[in-house]
């Protein structure tokens, strides 16, 4: 039963935290532009990759 008292304030410091963090993330601009590197798979490269000079 002691246990609890160090893990409920633990838990409450780990959630302090997490939510900081959330925050922090939002207002760095981290969720700013959620579909743009999704459809970056789909699209083609329209460089050649350079050609390897012969020795």
């Amino acid at each position: 039963m002691s246990i609890l008292y160090l893990l409920i304030p633990l838990a409450l410091l780990l959630l302090a935290g997490a939510v900081w963090a959330f925050f922090w993330a939002v207002g760095a601009g981290q969720f700013d532009d959620l579909d743009t590197p999704a459809v970056r798979i789909v699209m083609d490269d329209d460089k050649k990759p350079p050609d390897d000079p012969e020795p």
